[in-house]
């Protein structure tokens, strides 16, 4: 199935991960300006510094892509929604397991902190099996499935629960794209570009085998940020894409 994000440039479509201290995120995001178009703050960054980095990466230009998994009641997780919404987030993630309910809550902050502070209304992203998550890791929580069948399950259920989209690896991303139709996001961590090291990732792809496979955008951390020059590995893989 053709996704409609095909019509946007690659390198609009690529979110490099700031997984690191405030300094050094905003050495990277200075040295990123005007070419990446996205940064993902994720916990390590988010905790250490709270919502002023999101403000001071808006203030640089970038898209943020806020990654808190949220995992909660409906109640507080609607209410991690909107104040997340409210600190300028353009994406933001929960994850699937914390079922319909709770997603179709997030959705709810998400829209209804939008209207309050005249914000686009984010990307919601429901995560559905971590990329660093193998069968034998499914069986020690009590589950019985593939990594692959575990994830068309959430993803089911993140269509139901009627948000922008979903989490998962390269390796998911197109039966995903078939379940969830065009215009779902698909956004995929355990991007490596050929001959870079896995890391902590167990499933993984190269970004032009992501991309090919549906995924609407990409995430791509130590590839780009611990490169020697950080924004010519980012340019190197937008040209290949």
């Amino acid at each position: 199935m053709v996704s409609s994000f095909e019509s946007i440039p690659a390198r609009e479509r690529i979110i490099v991960a700031l997984d690191c201290g405030i300094d050094e995120a905003f050495d990277l995001a200075d040295q990123l300006q005007g070419k990446a178009t996205w940064l993902k703050v994720g916990m390590t960054l988010f905790y250490a510094n709270g919502p002023a980095i999101v403000y001071a990466l808006k203030e640089r230009g970038f898209k943020v892509f806020l990654d808190l998994k949220f995992h909660d009641i409906p109640h507080q997780v609607e209410g991690a929604s909107a104040s997340a919404t409210g600190n300028g987030a353009d994406m933001l993630t929960m994850h699937a397991v914390g079922g319909v309910d709770m997603m179709r809550a997030a959705q709810k902050g998400a829209v209804r902190a939008a209207a309050e502070y005249g914000f686009d209304v984010p990307a919601t992203l429901a995560i559905t099996v971590l990329t660093s998550m193998d069968e034998e890791n499914l069986e020690e929580i009590g589950v019985n499935r593939t990594v692959a069948d575990q994830v068309a399950v959430l993803a089911e259920l993140t269509k139901e629960a009627g948000i922008s989209g979903v989490v998962a690896s390269p390796k998911e991303a197109a039966e995903l794209r078939e379940i969830l139709g065009p215009e779902a996001y698909i956004v995929t961590p355990g991007v490596r570009p050929a001959g870079a090291e896995r890391g902590d990732q167990s499933r993984v792809a190269t970004p032009a085998e992501a991309f090919a496979a549906g995924a609407s955008h990409i995430v791509i951390g130590r590839p780009i940020t611990q490169a020697d020059d950080p924004a010519a590995a980012f340019e190197r893989i937008a040209a290949e894409l």
